[in-house]
């Protein structure tokens, strides 16, 4: 059995608990803590160290799934977190432009720690105020060679979509590596 480690991250409240929780076959390991802060009172709670997820894709293909603090305070976890990630999911709030600086940040944070294939889920696409997901590519400034893909984080097949997105580019890098 191969056991792949990809790691869901993004800004605080972008949904990265949500997309774990969507698809994962066991209950989530999860670290979450009351907030007492009243300036972050967007939800109740945080992240404080990691959420972990699993979840089967074949006979012979496990994916692990850990979700990093999307607050800056607990972003030493971010580096611990990436060691030995095959590929990185960067979760955006798309009906929240004041975080998609946050959001470019964390990313490039991310490639800096490992050169593995990554993609970019525009959350809450189901919300009349979403920004489309080609517009976040452009505030964001990736190149096109990225996926920036439309997600629900609370929808299952929205989440597996983005994950099997990810895990085709993981599988096309390694085929590269072995030509």
């Amino acid at each position: 059995m191969q056991a792949v480690k990809m790691v869901v991250t993004g800004p605080f409240s972008a949904g990265k608990t949500q997309f774990i929780s969507a698809v994962s076959e066991i209950d989530v390991v999860s670290t979450e803590r009351r907030i007492s802060s009243a300036a972050e009172q967007i939800k109740e709670t945080t992240t404080v160290a990691m959420d972990f997820g699993r979840i089967t894709v074949g006979p012979d293909l496990v994916l692990y799934l850990f979700g990093t603090p999307g607050q800056r305070r607990f972003d030493f976890m971010w580096e611990i977190l990436s060691e030995g990630m095959l590929g990185f999911i960067v979760i955006v709030d798309s009906t929240r432009p004041e975080t998609f600086r946050e959001a470019k940040r964390i990313l490039e944070t991310f490639e800096t720690y490992a050169s593995t294939p990554f993609v970019v889920a525009a959350n809450k696409q189901d919300h009349s105020d979403a920004w489309e997901p080609d517009d976040l590519r452009i505030i964001l400034s990736l190149q096109n060679g990225v996926k920036v893909l439309p997600c629900v984080a609370l929808d299952k097949e929205s989440v597996k979509n983005v994950l099997l997105e990810l895990l085709y580019s993981v599988l096309e890098r390694m085929d590269e590596e072995d030509r």
